[in-house]
């Protein structure tokens, strides 16, 4: 029995349900197929698969076997790649983590370039706020800002932008500008609900840090951008956030001589396996957008720190 043979075969089992489904798609025989799972089962010496009346479903040992082996199968796939040159040439399907709203303003426009190059590849983008378990979503690269809370992640940071205090012109004509961090204790804050409603500052050698407080509270960045174009009152919001509206005016920074820590943006590809092709280009095709024409990043005191943040 040839071991990438049989794995294949039982992948295609468990995708399609049905022992008829894999063989339509590998271009086989049904009993080929069921001889070949059985013949899995007996090597492996445990039951992979429950069949009944009603089709196949994978216990909780085949779960298991499926997973490492779809890693197992893709991971071979890139070294037949590799060993041929072809790693420019991109083909199959990448699957992308991302945030809503820095994926929208982003990456989204941008995304025709790199599909224009490498037509052969297509791409699921899973648009979450959440951080996601990248092996169990089946997640080739996710794209993370802030801290990275899983020590154990295999990453790299790939770009760093700027954060600032930010307002419409209308609600700053209504509530004033505030002049120094102390001011904003005044003030209306969009209080992204993940994070803590503290803001620290640093002017020079001088720190500041002071506690927010506002009628709304936001638990997606989608949704402190409509709260602050809505006139509802001042956030804290990487550049890219609101690169749009600082451009035309829509928004204003404040406080603009007291530094905010800087946000990270890393590429998180899964745990336990190496990074894939497609998702080392789609890494690489991001950090180009973002440090090459993308948001410019102002010096900081706060360079090689790490916060959270939208």
């Amino acid at each position: 029995m040839d071991r990438f043979q049989a794995m294949t075969a039982f992948i295609r089992v468990v995708e399609n349900g049905s022992f008829s489904g894999a063989a339509r798609q590998l271009g086989v025989g049904q009993p080929a197929i069921s001889k070949t799972v059985a013949q899995l089962e007996e090597r492996l010496q445990v039951r992979l698969l429950l069949r009944s009346t009603h089709g196949l479903t994978p216990t909780e040992a085949g779960l298991r076997f499926y997973e490492r082996a779809r890693l197992a199968i893709r991971e071979a796939d890139e070294a037949e790649l590799a060993a041929r040159g072809e790693g420019t040439s991109l083909s199959g399907r990448l699957r992308i983590s991302a945030a809503t709203t820095f994926a929208r303003l982003m990456i989204m426009p941008r995304l025709p370039e790199f599909l224009n190059r490498h037509p052969a590849l297509d791409i699921d983008v899973i648009l979450d706020d959440r951080v996601i378990d990248l092996v169990s979503e089946g997640i080739d690269v996710a794209l993370r800002m802030g801290t990275l809370t899983d020590s154990t992640a295999v990453a790299r940071r790939i770009a760093s932008g700027g954060r600032s205090v930010v307002a419409t012109p209308a609600y700053l004509a209504r509530a004033g500008v505030p002049r120094t961090p102390a001011d904003l204790a005044g003030h209306d804050a969009v209080v992204y609900s993940q994070l803590s409603n503290s803001w620290a500052f640093r002017q020079g050698g001088t720190e500041a840090s002071v506690v927010v407080h506002g009628r709304l509270r936001v638990s997606a960045a989608e949704g402190i951008r409509a709260a602050v174009l809505a006139d509802l009152g001042l956030a804290v919001a990487s550049d890219w956030m609101f690169g749009p509206e600082l451009a035309d005016g829509a928004v204003r920074r404040v406080l603009e001589d007291w530094v905010l820590p800087p946000i990270d943006l890393w590429a998180v590809f899964p745990t336990g396996r190496l990074a894939s092709a497609k998702a080392r280009a789609f890494a690489d095709f991001v950090e180009a957008i973002l440090n090459g024409d993308g948001v410019p990043v102002p010096d900081s005191p706060f360079d090689g720190c790490h916060s959270n943040g939208a």
